[in-house]
């Protein structure tokens, strides 16, 4: 009689806005073909060179507002103005796969998932300090000086959470925040 198909794993990384998740989920999604990402939803316009279903499912509010009452979406939050959420079902089922379903979201959809589903991952990326993080929100230049700004204060409340988390990597050299958020996945599958 075979085994019965080990679960995957839900790995939230989470951390404020340009502190580097995006790079180093990419580096990790390429390194592991068992590990995927949750496509978000969200409210916020598409950026040149996005396309809709693979970095965003982009979403009217009243969409958005319609999957919520629906209990379609596994967490959510307003961030910037703008709805941000994951998909309950798309994640249920890549783990019922045995794939580790990576979630790149907000500080307060990491905090609902740690809530509905505790046995999750979870993984707050840090900036070496604020200084750094405004350096790399102005290189950027995908927002307006006020987005910002306004960006700069919600990391400033968001690194007030960093003892909720059972992981903290500080992204003060990209290839071993990389290793470390590696070894982290690594470790756990172990458990």
């Amino acid at each position: 009689m075979s085994e019965p198909q080990k679960r995957g794993n839900v790995v939230v990384i989470t951390g404020p806005s340009g502190v580097g998740k995006g790079t180093i989920v990419k580096q990790i999604l390429a390194k592991f073909n068992d590990i995927v990402l949750s496509v978000s939803a969200t409210t916020r316009k598409i950026r040149p060179g996005e396309r809709n279903g693979v970095e965003y499912y982009f979403k009217s509010v009243e969409e958005f507002k319609n999957l919520i009452d629906e209990g379609q979406m596994l967490e959510w939050a307003i961030f910037a103005d703008n709805y941000y959420g994951t998909f309950k079902d798309a994640v249920k089922e890549k783990i019922n796969e045995g794939k580790d379903v990576i979630l790149e979201i907000e500080v307060q959809g990491a905090m609902q998932v740690k809530d509905k589903l505790p046995e999750s991952i979870l993984i707050f990326i840090a900036p070496p300090s604020l200084e750094e993080l405004k350096t790399r929100l102005v290189g950027r230049a995908t927002e307006t000086p006020e987005v910002v700004m306004k960006r700069l204060k919600i990391a400033e409340e968001e690194l007030k959470t960093t003892n909720k988390f059972k992981y903290v990597v500080k992204n003060d050299n990209l290839e071993l925040a990389i290793k470390e958020v590696e070894n982290i996945i690594l470790n756990e599958r172990e458990n």
